[in-house]
């Protein structure tokens, strides 16, 4: 027997008031994702295989495209929860601890069974990098138990929490009138999440790898057909398309010292002047400006960066472009 669309869509309404009512303080964003325990170590290059070089320097922080993208929305200015899981260890309470010096609402990250989620990064000398994740925890994530806080306006999602869970959340969300935004990080088949998403962010390997096609306009034109698409570009900058607007805006001219957690950064910016319904280009411009000054600050300094200091990185940014 075929599903009832309007009895569907009234269920997802209930279980977003009755979710709503337990869903704590207020926030402008919500972020749904992972928690990682990051392990950073500094090395001339990235290694090739079988090859062991000697390290520069190792830092601990919180991680995962989840929690950092959070902790940007709150940096530049969002009221932001984070909803998401971390385990019954060290690293999960030291990740506790992070999130609330960041100012996030982290009444929904549930504290679970065994090991947090954790990543290993190498930064080379030159700024790039490699990095490998383990879920562990991020696994344990379950839709039906996050709310919406009151005042919502963004969802913001990633893939390193299963794809069920995404699902879920983005058609509660559209249900409830919110923005669904995805990024499309680590790269995999969106399939029918596409249809109940607003805006897509991926990078260029994530556009190529979800279109096979390496012309990052080319995979633009194919992902726009489904939801609004944002292609990021790194030192080149940014192109996009809404329905039949679009646009490109160059990267600012900066010198990197570590592009580690640039896209998460221009992500939590993206999302927190959406919030504040800037208009799309104005939003991207911002977030571009925010991307730029991430990779040139050293990362010990960058969680002093303020909104100010983005405006003025703006005062640099080349005139924009139609796509």
């Amino acid at each position: 027997m075929a599903a009832d669309p309007a009895a569907e869509r009234a269920a997802e309404r209930a279980a977003t008031q009755k979710a709503g009512q337990a869903a704590g303080p207020s926030a402008d964003v919500l972020v749904v994702g992972a928690l990682h325990w990051d392990t950073i170590v500094g090395a001339p290059r990235l290694p090739a295989l079988d090859e062991t070089l000697p390290g520069g320097g190792v830092s601990y922080a919180l991680g995962g495209k989840g929690a950092n993208q959070a902790v940007a929305a709150a940096q530049h200015g969002a009221q932001v929860a984070m909803a998401g899981c971390v385990g019954a260890d060290p690293a999960g309470t030291a990740m506790l601890a992070a999130l609330d010096a960041a100012g996030v609402q982290r009444g929904q990250v549930r504290v679970v069974p065994g090991a947090s989620g954790m990543s290993v990064a190498i930064v080379g000398e030159t700024g790039g990098y490699g990095a490998v994740i383990v879920s562990a925890a991020n696994l344990w994530i379950e839709a039906d138990r996050i709310a919406f806080p009151p005042g919502c306006r963004i969802l913001l999602l990633q893939n390193e929490i299963p794809e069920p869970a995404n699902l879920a959340l983005a058609r509660r969300a559209r249900a409830a009138g919110l923005r669904v935004v995805l990024n499309a990080a680590p790269a995999r088949a969106i399939g029918v999440l596409i249809g109940a998403v607003d805006l897509l962010v991926v990078n260029r390997v994530e556009a190529a790898s979800l279109t096979g096609m390496d012309d990052p306009k080319a995979a633009l034109a194919r992902l726009a057909d489904g939801c609004a698409t944002l292609i990021t570009l790194g030192a080149v900058g940014l192109i996009w398309q809404d329905g039949a607007a679009s646009g490109a805006l160059p990267a600012l001219p900066v010198t990197p010292i570590s592009t580690h957690g640039a896209g998460d950064a221009f992500l939590g910016a993206l999302a927190a002047r959406l919030a504040r319904d800037d208009p799309f280009a104005e939003a991207c411009a911002y977030a571009n400006a925010a991307a730029s000054l991430h990779v040139a600050t050293p990362p010990d300094r960058r969680a002093a960066l303020t909104p100010a200091d983005v405006k003025s990185q703006m005062g640099a940014r080349p005139p924009a472009s139609p796509g």
